[in-house]
C-alpha cells in the first residue's frame, strides 16, 4: 500500500503489488456481491405478485448487500489511484490523512462484510422454500462476502503497518554518525603537539684571504685638476 521500503525484507514495490492485488480483488468479488443481487436476487413468489429476495424473503439482507457491495467497489477505485499517487506527495501531512483515511475506511468496511456475510448467511439457512431460487447466485453471494472480509482484512493489516512506520519516523528520530572524510588531512583522532618555537641564529662567514690584487677593482675617480697660475690672460688671436 505505500513504495516506503518495509521491514523484514519487504521491499516497497512487494507492498505496492499487493496492495494493488487487494484493490483489485476487492473490486471483483464487490461486483460478484452486488452484481448477483441486482440480477438474480429477486424472485416473485407463488402466493404474491411482488419481488422478494431470495434470502428468506428479506429484503433488507439484499438492500444492505448491495449498498456495501456498491461503495465497496466505488472505494476500492479511490483508493487505488491514492496508493499510485501517494508515492508522489511532497507534503508529509496529506500524505497522514491519506494513510489515516485508508486505515479507518478499511478497517469499517471489514466489519461491515463480517456483518453482511453473517446476514445473509443466517437468512439463506432459514429458507426452507428453494423452489425457483437461484441457489448458485445466493451461494455466490454468500461466499464472496466472506472473501470480502479477507481483502478488506489484508489491506487493513497494510494500512496500520504503514500508519505504524509513518509515526516512528516522525516521533523517534534517530541519530547517525557522520561518514568519515577521506580528504581531511588529519586521521580523527589525531591530537597535535605542543610546538615550541626556537630562536634562529645565523652563521657568520669570515672573508676568504687572498694576496691577489683585484683586478677588476677599479681606483677611485681623481679629477684632474689644473693649478692656477698667476699668468695673465692672453687673448686670442684671430
Amino acid at each position: 500500500m505505500s513504495v516506503v521500503s518495509g521491514t523484514g525484507g519487504i521491499s516497497g514495490v512487494t507492498l505496492l503489488a499487493t496492495a494493488l492485488r487487494s484493490r483489485s480483488h476487492g473490486q471483483i468479488f464487490a461486483i460478484v456481491v452486488f452484481a448477483c443481487i441486482t440480477t438474480e436476487g429477486y424472485i416473485n413468489p407463488v402466493h404474491s405478485a411482488k419481488a422478494a429476495c431470495i434470502f428468506n424473503q428479506n429484503d433488507s439482507a439484499c438492500h444492505y448487500a448491495v449498498g456495501i457491495g456498491v461503495i465497496a467497489f466505488l472505494a476500492c477505485v479511490c483508493f487505488l489511484v491514492l496508493d499510485i499517487y501517494l508515492p508522489f506527495m511532497s507534503n508529509a501531512q496529506e500524505r497522514k490523512y491519506a494513510v489515516v483515511a485508508d486505515l479507518g475506511f478499511s478497517g469499517a468496511w471489514t466489519f461491515l462484510w463480517f456483518v453482511c456475510f453473517c446476514l445473509l448467511a443466517s437468512q439463506w439457512g432459514r429458507t426452507h422454500d428453494v423452489s425457483g431460487i437461484p441457489e448458485d447466485a445466493a451461494r455466490a453471494t454468500v461466499a464472496f462476502s466472506f472473501f470480502s472480509i479477507a481483502t478488506w482484512g489484508i489491506s487493513t493489516y497494510f494500512a496500520l503497518g504503514r500508519f505504524r512506520r509513518g509515526v516512528n519516523e516522525v516521533s523517534i528520530p534517530t541519530y547517525t554518525e557522520p561518514p568519515p572524510d577521506h580528504h581531511t588531512p588529519y586521521p580523527p583522532n589525531y591530537a597535535p603537539t605542543t610546538y615550541n618555537p626556537t630562536t634562529y641564529t645565523p652563521t657568520t662567514y669570515t672573508a676568504y684571504p687572498s694576496s691577489m690584487a683585484d683586478v677588476h677593482q677599479q681606483p677611485p675617480f681623481i679629477p684632474n685638476i689644473q693649478p692656477h697660475d698667476d699668468v695673465g690672460y692672453q687673448s686670442p688671436n684671430y
